[in-house]
């Protein structure tokens, strides 16, 4: 069984880009579950500085409330 893939390439830009996309798929998903964990982190590090009320010798309530007083 032959199983035929042709696809018409206008330009080499486009058949660079088709090949790029091709071989860089993997690569892509990795970087966005990279980029979801790093978000996730830095929720879970906010989550917690809101918790302890914020880094040592700063105003409570952020710097928000500091420039209201």
């Amino acid at each position: 069984m032959r199983v035929d893939f042709r696809v018409e390439l206008r330009s080499v830009g486009t058949a660079l880009r088709l090949a790029e996309s091709m071989l860089l798929a993997g690569g892509q998903r990795q970087a966005r579950q990279n980029a979801w964990a790093a978000v996730c982190e830095n929720r879970r590090y906010a989550a917690a500085r809101e918790l302890d009320g914020g880094p040592a010798g700063a105003p409570a309530g952020g710097p928000a409330k500091a420039a209201r007083r």
